[in-house]
């Protein structure tokens, strides 16, 4: 996996390595059915989107699709 990254600039090897260790720790073995760091810890490692905040789902939701799907139901 590390060879596909630094195919173009091999010097920069020592700056991805973290990443591709993560990256490679993360993915799901196709074998065990779990990561390498599930297998060793029992979870997976949080990332970046683990940490977001849920949206509010009155932003999320378009509420003339709910009105649409209430008036539906009305009429059947």
């Amino acid at each position: 996996m590390l060879r596909c990254f630094i195919y173009e600039n091999p010097r920069v090897w020592e700056d991805l390595l973290p990443h591709v260790e993560f990256a490679y720790n993360r993915v799901v073995n196709f074998t065990t059915s779990h990561s390498p760091f599930e297998v060793v810890y029992g979870f997976n490692p949080l990332t970046t989107l683990n940490l977001l905040p849920i949206p509010i789902l009155d932003d999320v939701f378009c509420k003339d699709g709910i009105e649409k799907g209430f008036f539906y139901k009305t009429i059947s």
